[in-house]
Formats: structure tokens, sequence, C-alpha cells
């Protein structure tokens, strides 16, 4: 493999994240108008750029979680600098970043192969399905605004959908701004929550937790009636989750992208049948 004496991988700073943001978005990942922000606080240290002769050429995270999980996204090498290794080696420095965790990735399907030689298994399938926004005729009393319950209790919820702590994370995510974060109850208790962001085309949503298909769907009802009607609307689903793709193949939602969910390392247990909406493809 050549080498280039003039190719160097860094941490980024945090305005270079946004390259990486702007990258994702030329590759169709559609990402959300601040994501950047929240991507950032939740490891500084945890995004890497590769650059030869000073120019940006290639991009990854390795975002740590805990002190057991990381998860690895933004994989990126500019096209014409593609076939000459340069991914090669920020992946390999991304990989050794999180050594001695387990990791995680959505994979794009033409990477694939190429993860499985690093010792990544498949788990499942991540679908995202778009629809679009419409108005629903009722109210539900049992939701709310996420921000008027205590941050303790949602950030409690939430660890049940994810393998390590993500404490940074929730806090800016469920408060950054072009989003609407709703939480349902069920006897008293919080039962899902559901965040809908502005991104470069319509809004997503993610996540979108519940205990029964019933709230993820007033959830869904409620964070849709929240945006423009007639918006494009999009959801990243476990296709192992049945109740999800009912929910979705009723409000006449189609695919339009899939990934592959990978781990290395011990793979994670999650209620995949209480999850309706993953977070994001980038971070997990």
């Amino acid at each position: 493999m050549t080498t280039y004496p003039d190719y160097t991988v860094r941490t980024m700073t945090r305005d270079e994240v946004n390259i990486a943001i702007d990258w994702a978005a030329k590759e169709g990942w559609n990402p959300g108008i601040g994501d950047a922000e929240c991507f950032f606080r939740t490891d500084p240290e945890g995004f890497l750029i590769g650059k030869l002769d000073g120019e940006p050429v290639a991009t990854i995270s390795a975002v740590k979680y805990g002190s057991s999980f990381g998860f690895l996204g933004f994989f990126i090498v500019r096209e014409e600098f593609r076939g000459m290794g340069l991914g090669f080696d920020i992946w390999n420095a991304g990989l050794k970043r999180l050594e001695g965790r387990s990791i995680g990735l959505d994979g794009v399907v033409a990477q694939q192969d190429n993860y499985k030689k690093s010792g990544f298994t498949l788990a499942y399938r991540n679908i995202r399905f778009q629809g679009k926004s419409g108005r629903t005729k009722s109210k539900h009393e049992e939701i709310g605004l996420l921000s008027e319950l205590p941050f303790d209790d949602v950030n409690a919820y939430d660890q049940s959908f994810f393998p390590d702590k993500r404490k940074a994370f929730l806090q800016c995510w469920i408060n950054q701004k072009n989003c609407t974060a709703l939480g349902v109850m069920d006897h008293d208790r919080l039962a899902g929550y559901g965040v809908i962001r502005s991104c470069r085309s319509g809004y997503k949503i993610g996540p979108l937790f519940a205990d029964k298909p019933d709230l993820a769907e007033k959830l869904f009802c409620a964070l849709t009636s929240s945006v423009p009607e007639g918006s494009p609307v999009f959801l990243d689903l476990p296709e192992t989750n049945h109740a999800a793709l009912e929910m979705a193949g009723k409000h006449k939602m189609e695919t339009v992208f899939e990934t592959a969910r990978m781990y290395k390392g011990k793979a994670p247990r999650l209620p995949l049948n209480r999850i309706f909406g993953v977070t994001s493809f980038e971070l997990g």
C-alpha cells in the first residue's frame, strides 16, 4: 500500500466537525441542522480528520460512551481521493481509539463486507423511511413537552435503550434548536419519548422509544403534527421491530435507505421491540 508522508490523521476542531456534516449531506445521509454541536459535546476528542498536504480528504467519528461502548460513524473519503489507502489509515485510527470496548456502527451497503474483515458482525438492518407530515385531529393528554419532566427521569428511561451512558449527548439532543421533544406518560410514569428535528431536507424523527406500540403511534402523530403540514419526514427503524414497520406502513412511508447495524466485540442486548426510531446512524 502506498504511503503518503504528507498525510496526517488528527482530532478535529469543533469547526472541522462541520466538514464531516457537510460531507455526510453530500453522501445523501441528510444530517440534522443542529447535529454538529450535539455530536461534538458527546465526545470532543471523538472526531478525526485526515489531511493530505493540509487539505481535508477523510473523516471518521469514534465516539466513546461510558466505559464500555463506542460507535463509529462519518467514515467518509472524498470521492477523488478514494482507492489510495487514505481511508484505511483513518479507519484504523478510529478503531484504535475505541480499543477495549464493544463497538457499533451503521454500515452502508457498499462497505459492509469491508467491516466484516475488521471483525464486525451483522446484528440487524436499520431502514430509513420517508413520508409526509400531517395534522392529527385528536390531542392526547398523556403527551407533553419533554422539557417539563425532570431530566433525571428522561435520562434514566433513555439508558435502557442504549449500551452505555450518554447523558451529555441527551442533554443537548432534546434541547437543541429546531427540534421538538415529547414524552408520553402511562400511569404517571414516563413510558416513551421522541424527538423530531430539522434536517437538510425535511425533518427526522429520532429517537422514538416507547413501551407499547400504541404509545409509539401517539408520539409519532404528535411529533409529525408539530412541523409544517406536508413536510418530508424521515424515520430510521430496526427491521426486527414489526410493530414499527406496521406503523411506517400505516402512515404511507416508503423505504429510501438502509444500513446494517454491526458490532465488534460483545453485542449489546437492546429492547428492539420498544425502539420505534433509531437516534442517529452516525452516533448510534
